[in-house]
């Protein structure tokens, strides 16, 4: 006699033809990755930026309904690298190509064609998983920011199916949420019959300190409005709950040169302040925390290519 696990455990038993399964979302940097994730979830679990190459690990996100459980891959826009940093990213979205049940491949739609998204399009022709037995999404995203109510779509994706053949084509826009249920509908079409992996409350499986970390790092990217960003790296050295319930933590922020700390600290520490509030903002409201934050910079030279200090900040392209 077999034992209902979902019962013994409180669980609601799920339905029989129950679906879940691992989405890889793919594209260019500033393609809207990330923003998407946000939306399908409805709360901010990744940062994000106008600025390319804000997402520098795998992100997962976890969405959950009545009918089916959806882990996503929020994965580092691909780009041509020119340090170890930028080869971990690459590698990083690389390798979630092969080992999930859907690939999402994002588009700018507001852009034209280019050598960037022919790169993309080639390597994903080149997977066997990808060319034949892994179904390809073509999102073709940012659709709010194209001229007149109904775009061609056909005409926006022939160079890509011209070099590919998608499973779907759905315009999207993951700024204001169009075409979200479409594309949920579409993976519940297409995912394997599966358990529920996490508990439904569960967003993300991103350690506290590193969703911290993001933020303080988002707000930098927010605040400073130059190319210091890609230069920036923030650790969460201290965590610690003080004896009055507040939590502590201080942060370390990593830059390339002095003039970086410079610009960062500001005239007076008036920029360290105004990134340190607006980050304390946005930890103290998702964690519903009291913190008290401790931001310092450092200066470490080409950090980037740094592979003891790039293992430590978590990019290590072995536990890839």
């Amino acid at each position: 006699m077999g034992i209902d696990l979902d019962a013994y455990f409180g669980h609601q038993a799920l339905p029989e033809d129950y679906k879940s399964g691992f989405v890889a979302l793919i594209g260019r940097p500033n393609a809207g990755k990330s923003t998407l994730l946000n939306q399908v979830l409805g709360q901010k679990i990744a940062i994000v930026s106008d600025k390319p190459q804000t997402t520098r690990t795998k992100i997962q996100g976890i969405y959950t309904d009545e009918e089916m459980q959806v882990i996503f891959f929020d994965t580092p826009g691909l780009h041509k690298p020119r340090h170890k940093l930028g080869d971990y990213m690459n590698r990083a979205a690389e390798v979630t190509f092969g080992d999930v049940d859907v690939i999402c491949y994002l588009v700018d739609a507001s852009q034209p064609f280019g050598g960037g998204e022919a790169h993309i399009c080639k390597q994903l022709a080149s997977l066997s998983g990808a060319a034949g037995k892994t179904p390809v999404f073509l999102l073709l995203n940012k659709m709010d920011l194209l001229p007149g109510e109904e775009p061609d779509i056909l005409s926006l994706a022939q160079p890509y199916l011209a070099r590919l053949q998608f499973a779907q084509v759905l315009p999207i826009s993951a700024m204001t949420g169009q075409g979200v249920e479409e594309l949920l509908a579409a993976l519940r079409a297409t995912l394997p019959v599966g358990p529920r992996y996490y508990d439904d409350e569960q967003l993300t499986d991103q350690p506290e300190r590193l969703i911290m970390a993001e933020i303080i790092r988002e707000k930098i990217f927010l605040a400073v409005r130059e190319e210091i960003p890609h230069a920036v790296a923030v650790s969460i050295n201290q965590y610690q709950r003080r004896s009055n319930g507040m939590l502590y933590l201080e942060a370390m922020i990593f830059v390339e040169r002095d003039s970086q700390k410079g610009i960062i600290i500001g005239k007076g520490g008036a920029m360290l302040r105004s990134i340190g509030q607006a980050a304390r903002a946005e930890i103290e409201g998702l964690f519903a925390e009291q913190i008290y934050l401790d931001l310092r910079v450092k200066v470490k030279k080409d950090w980037r290519d740094d592979t003891w200090l790039l293992k430590s900040l978590g990019y290590d392209p072995k536990k890839l």
